[in-house]
């Protein structure tokens, strides 16, 4: 899968992410972009890692599965690292 797969394929797996985590997350659009692909290269690291199952094409099912695991952690780490920044003193 090319650069422009992987780009896609992290803007739709963060979008997802963000639909299925409740609350408020901040960002726009890059972040999503930015979260998604670092959560694709996370899932599929933990993919292939503990379930032995590699990133596939671009249409493979598991691909897609392990992008939005990997991008509901990240955002989740985001969530955490974020959440008192936003608060006023």
């Amino acid at each position: 899968m090319g650069i422009i797969g992987w780009i896609v394929l992290g803007l739709i797996a963060g979008a997802i992410a963000k639909a299925i985590l409740p609350g408020r997350q901040g960002g726009g659009w890059l972040i999503t972009l930015i979260l998604g692909v670092v959560g694709a290269l996370l899932g599929g690291f933990i993919g292939g890692a503990i379930f032995n199952v590699d990133l596939g094409g671009f249409f493979d099912l598991r691909t897609w599965l392990l992008a939005i695991g990997g991008s509901i952690i990240v955002l989740l780490i985001y969530g955490l690292v974020t959440r008192g920044s936003s608060r006023r003193a």
